[in-house]
C-alpha cells in the first residue's frame, strides 16, 4: 500500500497567494521554514511535534511525574525526538495518557499548525483536523491560509515583516530559533528563483 499523498503545487501555491493578496514567495518561505522536509513521513502519518509544556498545560500537570518527558510546566527541546519515529513515539504515548489533549499539543503537517487551533482554522474539533492534515498538503495550506486570516497576519505576510509575522505564528520564542531570519532568507530564495 502506497503511503504517498498528495503535495503541494505551484497552482495551490498561487490560489492560496490570491486569496491573502501577497507574493508565492512569502507562503513558499514559510513553508519552507515550517517543515522543509514536506508535511509527510515516510509511513503516511502527518509531520509532528509534540509539546509537552502544553500538553501540561491541557492537563493540569497531571501526568508530570509519570512521563516528565512527555509533560512539563515550561517550553523546552530537550525531550524532542531526534527523527520522525521519535516525535511519532512522543505523540502515541501522550494520547495513551489523554488523546485529545495531545493531539492539541502536537503541531501538524506542513505549516506546522497546533492542534489546539483547530477551530481558528475551521474545524469544530481537534480530531476533524487532525483528520484533515492525514488527507494532503493541499489541507494544510487551507488551514494555514485561515489561520493567517483568523490571527490577523496577513499585513505582515504581505509586507514581509518576518519579525511581526513569526512573533504572531511561532510566539514569542521565535527569535531563538531565527523563524524570522529563517524566513526571510528562504523568501530571497524563492524570489530569485521566480525571476
Amino acid at each position: 500500500m502506497s503511503t504517498s499523498k498528495p503535495t503541494l503545487t505551484l497552482a495551490d501555491f498561487s490560489e492560496a497567494a490570491a486569496r491573502l493578496n501577497c507574493e508565492v514567495p512569502a507562503i513558499r518561505a514559510v513553508c519552507q521554514v515550517e517543515a522543509p522536509r514536506g508535511g509527510f513521513n515516510p509511513d503516511g502519518t502527518p509531520v509532528t511535534l509534540f509539546e509537552g509544556h502544553k500538553f501540561h498545560k491541557f492537563t493540569g500537570g497531571r501526568f508530570d511525574a509519570q512521563a516528565p518527558d512527555l509533560s512539563y510546566p515550561k517550553w523546552t527541546k530537550k525531550f524532542y525526538g531526534k527523527d520522525w519515529m521519535q516525535e511519532q513515539d512522543r505523540l502515541q504515548r501522550a494520547m495513551a495518557l489523554d488523546r485529545d489533549a495531545a493531539l492539541r499539543s502536537a503541531s501538524w503537517g506542513k505549516f506546522q499548525i497546533m492542534g489546539f487551533n483547530h477551530a481558528v482554522v475551521g474545524f469544530p474539533t481537534v480530531q476533524k483536523f487532525v483528520n484533515a492534515m492525514y488527507t494532503g498538503e493541499r489541507e494544510h495550506l487551507l488551514a494555514f491560509v485561515q489561520y493567517v486570516v483568523n490571527n490577523n497576519l496577513v499585513g505582515t505576510l504581505r509586507r514581509r515583516d518576518w519579525a511581526a509575522f513569526a512573533l504572531g505564528y511561532n510566539g514569542e520564542g521565535y527569535a531563538e530559533n531565527k523563524y524570522d531570519v529563517k524566513m526571510a532568507a528562504a523568501y530571497l530564495t524563492f524570489k530569485k528563483k521566480e525571476a
